[in-house]
């Protein structure tokens, strides 16, 4: 008998700004003639370093996309690294209004071309993408409804979700009408709630957020567990990433979502600022006592709930 095919292994989560090759980001500096931060050093060694130490990292990456051309090869980054482990499709985050409006170095033209140029080239990989717009969520409403007001005209087809990430400093009930205008724009909405904020987070994103997809989840209690999988939430997690900036939630909770019946699944989240793939994150999974069975229902997960696969 034939063995049933496996389900396409897609990266869940990962951000387009945090991404880049290391390789890359090193000769881009030199040929710029700047420093590289102590802190993405670090990062790329391996150790932790507090949540304001790793966004400084992050901006630093950030900063290097100032061009059509580096965002394409920031898509292709994502797209190298998820074959390379071998995986086939990712959803893909990102903050076109920091970078157009808040840093104003680069055009939108610009940063649109050079994600469906990338998106274009990850496909003759054999992968498939889609994009999620990204907001910051301690940058309150006003900068959700600037997002909304400078990518929904022109919106592009790849372009399949929107979110809210950063420090988790506004209440998800004040971004319930940004994530409506979102909504009633043809948008899937997801949150970053509960890495860096209390776990009551994810409940209240879910219940006065109206969010359909949960990124971390980490500080969740075991009630809203029970919440996510009654209702068949999806939740990302990043085993690399939440060790290296949640170090304090110990034990990792995935074991327990799981036996909750969460329907979790498997992302890289920054992969440029925190060494991982799709390999590293399995690995982290085995090493937190999850079996075969369990992986394989994190991949299942993985392809039923991407964004990337739907249409």
């Amino acid at each position: 008998m034939t063995a049933p095919a496996l389900p396409p292994l897609i990266d869940r989560h990962t951000h387009l700004e945090g991404a880049l090759d290391p390789s890359w980001v090193r000769q881009e500096s030199h040929r710029r003639g700047l420093s590289l931060p102590r802190n993405l050093e670090v990062l790329w060694s391996g150790e932790p370093v507090p949540f304001e130490g790793f966004i400084e990292a992050f901006l630093f990456g950030a900063s290097l996309l100032d061009g059509r051309d580096a965002i394409r090869e920031a898509v292709l980054a994502v797209a190298r690294r998820t074959q390379k482990a071998g995986g086939s499709g990712f959803d893909l985050w990102a903050s076109p209004h920091f970078l157009v409006v808040h840093r104003a170095q680069i055009h939108l033209d610009a940063f649109w071309r050079g994600v469906e140029e990338g998106l274009e080239e990850a496909a003759t990989l054999g992968l498939r993408g889609c994009l999620v717009i990204d907001a910051v969520n301690h940058f309150g409403p006003t900068h959700g409804q600037a997002v909304l007001d400078l990518v929904l005209p022109g919106l592009p087809s790849f372009v399949k979700g929107f979110s809210t990430g950063g420090l988790e400093g506004t209440p998800f009930r004040d971004w319930a009408p940004i994530f409506d205008r979102a909504r009633a724009a043809g948008l899937r909405i997801a949150a970053h709630a509960g890495e860096n904020g209390p776990g009551s987070n994810v409940r209240e994103a879910i219940l006065e957020g109206g969010v359909a997809r949960i990124i971390h989840g980490l500080r969740a209690d075991a009630a809203t567990f029970d919440l996510l999988a009654e209702r068949r939430i999806p939740v990302d997690v990043c085993p690399s990433s939440n060790r290296a900036l949640a170090s304090d939630v110990t034990p990792h909770p995935l074991p327990r979502m799981l036996a909750a019946g969460v329907r979790c699944a498997l992302g890289t989240d920054d992969p440029g600022v925190i060494p991982c793939d799709l390999g590293t994150e399995a690995s982290a999974c085995r090493a937190m006592g999850l079996d075969d069975a369990a992986l394989a229902t994190l991949r299942q997960n993985g392809a039923k709930d991407a964004w990337c696969l739907q249409d």
